[in-house]
């Protein structure tokens, strides 16, 4: 038995955002049913919906950065009841039996986790996976995340992506009090970045191309700001960062910021998903290291969102009706927002 709920989709990858009505399960077992209160926007949303990537399958309703309120549980359920806040990021489910699941890192199942969206809906049949651009959704109990008491639901959303995208590294890592940690690009992720890093302890340098992004730098926690088109403050900045975020999401010249490491020094990638130029000689001198990272397993993310709930630290928002959603879009795409749209998803309900 399944339920219709009113949603915002594309059929194909040249068409903009328009309502739809799509299906959604009824609650099993082990399932959460979920009212959606606020979606947050990130860029693969639109990567996804215009096949930016070549693989995707339509109808696609993206958003996989959903926090709401329990409507309704199955009977097996334990960890949540109705009326409590929670949220569901970018995965479904996964296979929960190889050794990367068994690790908890379900980000890395060897079968392939099941996305929130755009993905063969295991327990439907038949159907794909429908993100967050609706007002409800029906998910297992064990890729269901608790939202703690404090946080800004509407700021919360981004921490579901953009948030766990930037903890995971940062915690795997180590980083931590003695450290100089240096924030590549100031977006959706590199503003999430700067948050946790500074409340993590360590001494954070924003580092972009644009003098005038300091203040909002400065203001999110970072100490000082490096311009990387300044050849000579990069130089005198060389191999000193025990740590660089890099949330480039284009492809780009790796050799300049390989250079800011001290020796052992890490850089881990989380923005750019296409071919980078790497030259070996900035690896080897210094054994450095050059890492990617994706988001984080379930019990990381929930990690995250606790951490995030002890320090007060959201996502920085613009918060938009349904109907906003493809000028926000064409926003995304030249840089318009400061630093992540989300959807009320009560304007779908009006």
């Amino acid at each position: 038995m399944t339920t219709t709920v009113p949603a915002y989709g594309t059929d194909a990858a040249d068409a903009p955002l328009a309502p739809m009505t799509i299906p959604r399960r009824a609650t099993g077992a082990e399932d959460v049913r979920i009212e959606i209160d606020f979606c947050g926007v990130c860029h693969t949303d639109i990567h996804i919906a215009r096949n930016d990537w070549g693989r995707s399958s339509y109808p696609i309703v993206p958003g996989h950065e959903i926090v709401g309120h329990v409507t309704e549980i199955g009977s097996a359920v334990t960890r949540f009841a109705v009326g409590d806040t929670v949220a569901v990021g970018c995965m479904v489910d996964s296979c929960r039996t190889c050794p990367a699941c068994a690790d908890g890192e379900e980000q890395f199942c060897e079968a392939g986790f099941t996305a929130t969206y755009g993905r063969e809906d295991l327990k439907m049949p038949g159907h794909l996976t429908y993100g967050g651009y609706s007002t409800a959704v029906t998910v297992d109990q064990a890729f269901v995340l608790r939202v703690p008491e404090g946080l800004d639901p509407a700021g919360a959303a981004p921490l579901l992506c953009a948030g766990i995208t930037s903890y995971s590294p940062l915690a795997h890592w180590g980083v931590g009090p003695g450290q100089k940690v240096g924030v590549i690009g100031l977006g959706g992720l590199g503003h999430m970045g700067v948050k946790l890093a500074h409340a993590m302890g360590a001494e954070v340098v924003m580092i972009t191309t644009s003098p005038e992004k300091g203040a909002d730098a400065t203001r999110l926690g970072a100490k000082s700001v490096l311009i990387s088109k300044d050849h000579g403050a990069m130089e005198a900045a060389a191999g000193s960062f025990d740590f660089l975020l890099n949330t480039i999401p284009v492809g780009h010249d790796t050799t300049p910021y390989l250079g800011l490491l001290k020796r052992n020094g890490t850089m881990v990638l989380v923005g750019a998903i296409e071919p980078l130029e790497v030259h070996g000689g900035g690896l080897i001198r210094g054994r450095k290291r050059l890492a990617g990272s994706l988001i984080g397993g379930i019990a990381e993310t929930q990690e995250m969102l606790d951490f995030c709930g002890q320090h007060g630290i959201v996502s920085d928002i613009e918060l938009i009706g349904m109907d906003a959603i493809n000028g926000a879009w064409e926003r995304v795409i030249s840089g318009d927002v400061k630093y992540r749209f989300v959807i009320d998803l009560a304007s779908l309900r009006t």
